[in-house]
Order: C-alpha cells, then sequence, then structure tokens
C-alpha cells in the first residue's frame, strides 16, 4: 500500500485503521475456485466506487483446471498498470502459498486457507501471515451439502473487512452475479459473504480504508477488453458477425450473440474459420458492414479468404485477440507475435489495415474507428486486441453514446454509372454501391477474386494488375496521409524513447514516471494504427538516443527487435531501433522495463 495515513487505534484493541491511496491484491488458487469471481466483483466495486482499477490474471489452458491467479490493482488515483507487487495475497493452497509468497512486498500480508496451507517459518519474518480456516468456516456458514464451494465469497467478505469496503454495493455485485439462477444460490452466497465479513480479524495488525478519489465528470463503466470491444462494436453500427470458438476471443462472439439481436442484429456461430469469414464477407459485400475474429490459429486460416476481401475491396472488420503461439501454443497467456500475420498473412501484394488498442477503453473506440476506415477505404481493418486487455477489467468513463454511435445502414439511392474500381480515382477510394442498388446505365458490375477491370470482370492484362494493384496500394497510402501522430507521454526529447503497442501502455508509462522521478530523460510513445504507420514518426524518433520497442513477443532471428521493431527498423532504416523483448506469457513489470533500459543504455556507452 502506498501514500498511507495512519489513524489512532480504536477503542477495545481493535485493529488501527490506515488510509491508503491504493493496494495490489493477489487471489492465488486454483481455476474451480472462483478465483476470476472475487477479482471480478473487487475490480466492478473499484469502478462503481470512482476508482481507477486494473488487473491481471492468469488461467490454465487444460479442460481440468488447475493454478491460477488474480491479481487487481485499486488507486484513488491513475492506475496504469496492475502492479509490480502484491501488498497482500491470499492463498488457498500450498502451491498457492509457495508459489507466489515472492511476488509480495516485503512486510506485506499473506491471508491463507489454514485448512490447506501450512507456513514456512522462514518466511514469516518477512511477511505477516494471518491463517483462517477459509474451507470450513464456508461449511459452517453455508451447510454441509455446499462442502468448500462458496469460499470465494466468504475470502470476498474478509478482503472486504480489511479494506472496510462498501458493503451494500458488494451485496448488490454478489446479488447481480447469480441473476436468473435459482435463489437460494444468492442466499448462499450472501451468507457466505457476511461469515468471511464477520470473522474477527483480531490477528491483523491494522485494517484499510481507501482514501477519497478524485472527483471525475460523469459516470464510470467497468468492463474487460472483450466487452468493450464487443460494445464497441455495436456501437460502431455492425449488425452482423460470425465466428468460431477460440481463447481468448470467444467471449467477444458470446456477447455478440446475446447483445446483437436487441439491435435488429445477429451473429452466427459458423462451423469453422473458414466458414466464419466468409459468411461475414457476404453480409459485408451485401452492405450489411460484418465482424468475424478469432486468435492467431483462426486467423491462420482466414487469410486466403481475407486476401479475397482486399482484391475484391470489400470492407470488413476482423478481430484478433492474440494469445502465444505457434501452433495452438499458450492459449491463456499473453503474447504479440500476431502483428506480421496481420500485416502481411496473405499471398500476393494484398495491403490491409492494421490497429492496435492500448487499453481496455481502447478497444471499444478503436472498434467504431475500425467501421469507419473499413466503409471509407473498401478494405479489411484487422483489431490486434490481446489475452492482457482481452481478459483485463478497468473504469473508464461512460461514452456518450448519441455521439459515438453510427447508423451504417446501406444506401440504396440510384446512380447514374457505377464503376467500383475505377482507376481514374487518384487515391484509390471509390464509394461502393451496394447490390440492389439501381444503376440507371444497366452495367452492373461483380465481385471476384480474380484481377478484373473496373467493372469487376476478370482480366489477365499485365496492366490492369498493375494498376489494380496500386490502387490498393494508394488507398492505404491515402489514410496514412491522414493519420494522426501517437502522442509522446513525456517530453518530446530526451535520452530514451519507449516504444510500444496494445498493452505494453501502461507499463511503459508507469516506467516513465518513476524513471522521471528518478532523473532519468525517458518518454514513452504508443504506436495504435501499425499498417499503415502514421507518417512524421521519424521526427518523434530523431528526438532521442535510443528508441526502445518494448514487446511481448521474440526478439527475432538476429536479435535486434521483435515484429514492430522489425517493422520500424524497415520503415525508417533506423539503427538506433532497437528492442525490449519477452516471451514468457506475463504481461511486463515495470522495473523489468527499467532494468532492460539501464543494461540497453550502458551497453550502448561501451559499445
Amino acid at each position: 500500500m502506498s501514500d498511507s495515513t495512519l489513524t489512532a487505534q480504536t477503542a477495545g484493541g481493535t485493529p488501527k485503521l490506515t488510509r491508503v491511496s491504493e493496494a495490489v491484491i493477489r487471489i492465488a488458487g486454483n481455476s474451480q475456485d472462483g478465483i476470476q469471481a472475487i477479482g471480478g466483483f473487487l475490480a466492478r466495486l473499484a469502478g462503481r466506487s470512482e476508482q481507477e482499477v486494473m488487473t491481471f490474471m492468469t488461467i490454465p489452458s487444460t479442460i481440468s483446471g488447475g493454478p491460477s491467479i488474480f491479481q487487481v490493482r485499486i488507486g484513488s488515483g491513475e492506475v496504469l498498470s496492475a502492479g509490480d507487487e502484491a501488498d497482500v495475497l491470499l492463498a488457498f493452497y500450498q502451491h498457492s502459498y509457495e508459489g507466489h509468497i515472492d511476488s509480495l512486498k516485503k512486510g506485506g500480508i499473506v491471508m491463507f486457507d489454514a485448512d490447506h496451507v501450512e507456513p514456512k517459518a522462514e518466511w514469516q519474518k518477512d511477511y505477516h501471515h494471518v491463517g483462517i480456516k477459509i474451507s470450513s468456516l464456508t461449511v459452517e456458514a453455508i451447510g454441509g451439502t455446499a462442502k468448500d464451494k462458496g469460499k470465494n465469497i466468504f475470502s470476498l467478505g474478509l478482503i472486504a473487512r480489511m479494506f472496510d469496503l462498501n458493503v451494500p454495493k458488494l451485496e448488490k455485485l454478489v446479488a447481480e452475479r447469480f441473476t436468473g439462477k435459482d435463489p437460494s444460490i444468492v442466499k448462499n452466497a450472501l451468507l457466505a459473504f457476511h461469515a468471511g465479513y464477520g470473522y474477527s480479524l483480531g490477528n491483523v495488525m491494522e485494517t484499510f480504508r481507501f482514501m477519497d478519489s478524485r472527483e471525475r465528470e460523469g459516470v464510470q463503466v467497468v468492463m474487460n477488453g472483450n466487452e468493450a470491444l464487443a460494445y464497441g462494436l455495436i456501437a460502431a453500427g455492425v449488425r452482423f458477425g460470425a465466428g468460431y470458438p477460440i481463447t481468448p476471443w470467444t467471449d467477444v462472439m458470446e456477447l455478440l450473440r446475446r447483445e446483437l439481436p436487441k439491435y435488429g442484429g445477429s451473429f452466427i456461430q459458423c462451423e469453422d474459420e473458414i466458414a466464419s469469414i466468409s459468411m461475414a464477407l457476404g453480409a459485408s459485400y451485401a452492405g450489411k458492414l460484418a465482424v468475424t475474429g478469432s486468435s492467431g490459429p483462426g486467423i491462420s486460416l482466414k487469410s486466403e479468404a481475407l486476401g479475397w476481401a482486399i482484391n475484391a475491396e470489400v470492407p470488413l472488420i476482423v478481430c484478433d485477440v492474440q494469445r502465444g503461439g505457434p501452433s495452438t501454443g499458450m492459449p491463456t497467456n499473453i503474447e504479440q507475435s500476431d502483428l506480421f500475420i496481420a500485416c502481411f498473412g496473405s499471398h500476393g501484394d494484398a495491403p490491409r489495415v492494421v490497429l492496435a488498442p492500448a487499453n481496455v477503453e481502447d478497444c471499444f473506440y478503436t472498434a467504431i474507428e475500425a467501421a469507419q476506415i473499413a466503409n471509407r477505404y473498401n478494405v479489411p481493418v484487422i483489431i490486434l486486441s490481446d489475452q492482457a486487455i482481452a481478459t483485463r477489467i478497468e473504469a473508464f468513463p461512460e461514452p456518450n453514446l448519441e455521439q459515438v454511435c453510427q447508423d451504417l445502414a446501406p444506401d440504396f439511392t440510384p446512380v447514374a454509372d457505377h464503376k467500383p474500381y475505377d482507376l481514374a480515382a487518384t487515391d484509390g477510394i471509390v464509394k461502393r454501391a451496394v447490390p440492389g442498388t439501381q444503376i440507371l446505365s444497366g452495367k452492373y458490375p461483380i465481385a471476384t477474386g480474380l484481377e478484373h477491370d473496373e467493372l469487376g470482370h476478370p482480366t489477365g492484362s499485365p496492366r490492369l494488375h498493375q494498376a489494380m494493384t496500386a490502387k490498393r496500394r494508394k488507398k492505404l497510402q491515402a489514410l496514412a496521409a491522414n493519420l494522426p501522430l501517437p502522442k509522446i507521454y513525456g517530453p518530446p526529447e530526451g535520452n530514451a524513447l519507449l516504444v510500444g503497442w496494445g498493452s505494453t501502455e501502461g507499463p511503459m508509462r508507469e516506467a516513465v514516471d518513476r524513471a522521471r522521478a528518478a532523473g532519468d530523460s525517458i518518454s514513452s510513445l504508443t504506436i495504435r494504427h501499425l499498417n499503415p504507420l502514421p507518417e512524421g514518426l521519424e521526427n518523434i524518433f530523431s528526438g532521442f538516443h535510443h528508441v526502445l520497442v518494448v514487446e511481448n513477443n521474440d526478439e527475432g532471428l538476429y536479435g535486434y527487435g521483435g515484429q514492430l521493431c522489425m517493422l520500424l527498423r524497415a520503415r525508417f532504416c533506423n539503427s538506433h531501433i532497437r528492442g525490449i523483448n519477452k516471451s514468457d506469457g506475463l504481461t511486463w513489470k515495470v522495473k523489468d522495463i527499467l532494468e532492460r533500459v539501464k543494461t540497453h543504455v550502458a551497453a550502448a556507452k561501451q559499445a
């Protein structure tokens, strides 16, 4: 806990109350224990209490389950990462205790299930141990037939007591979580919660209360990245989607399947990935901008049909929620290794747009931007999210839906004539006339994956192939010329510039804050538009001695950096651009970024 303020010990020897600005709580157990439910309740409570929150979770990739964690960082001020170290560790089992004690700050609190954990004497001097028979107390609270099911909710009560959390709001969240289920389930959950909250924490030296959060205008919403992406697609006006289940994309698909019918739309689960993108393309061709999505393995399967969309110039949104690869890889771990397939994953010259949201809130607005670009430029737009953002819970200001929502209903206004691939368009952009539009000349175009003339009729003409290839390229060049430059976090000049994309934004920014507080000259930059890149990045890079690209992927065959790093070096021919990479399936810790920067700068001085 940081920025703590102590109050006097209360009468009767009860624990003294400490006011804190933030806290990092790590919950460790097995996936079957409802670990994510506890973290989700805490995160959503923080959001409803106008506090900042960010989470991190790991889940096993096997059907049988296994060890799992959920870490939540709650703060009264800005929260940029899930935290390097925990202030409180809640451990359900011996492996949870032994495997995560090193994630706890020295002097931190480890609260453990005394039914399953035997604390080690050598660790008791470094950490404050609180043993509670969580499993047996849960059984006692809600009855023997329930066994220890509900111990997660009992533990939520313990944490609520320790941090003096808002009980009525938590009760409401618990009741909402079990809406639609048998009333006895809600009753037992609340019994378990109150049993935990009412348990005496006499062996805890102090309890905590969060300081008042800064005032915010409007209402906050709390959700994870997959939810924000799905609701962003709905706000963008997308009313049709097709997909196939795969971790961690499936939650987007399930939300769209549930919500789209409320807005006159539909989402179809297809028999495979190829059918999914093909069905989505059919809808987009017919005038209803559609979405499909997957993770890396599914994107590989969609690549041929993606090439058809590029050649036929049919708008489409493709969501790639990245995970560890290659092949089935690490389905529930973080990686940013799909950038190359997103930019280049089709045969032939096949330019497409690639966007990468930087946080949960950005997922919502990136979906809207993707729809705008797809419709304006008649091109597939790939949204590259990743597992960290997909499962991470954040709070952000409620969007002004009246301003951002779009209507993508097709325009059937008759036209005198229409060439969908008109080479006279110097920027390559031609407004589409969707099927059903009356063309007064009587010359109706067609769409095909074969190279074609200006009306879409197949051709083998070398001249036309070259002209159409250039037309498809020019559209992206026109887009690049209109893209905004990303904003620098920190001064525009200095010793080192951290560059990243996607979920690295928060840790990079916190690294900048720590470094500058220590007197180091570091700034950061998050690139959202990855293909095409915005113009003018080289002018930003020129203000720094070192440009270090922070990514969750391998350092590459030649050892100078990962996938974005290679794109930037190829684009700007700048040997000062180097990578800071890791591929362990975990998010970046701020201290690790700073250590790698220090190592790189020191090595550069000796070179």
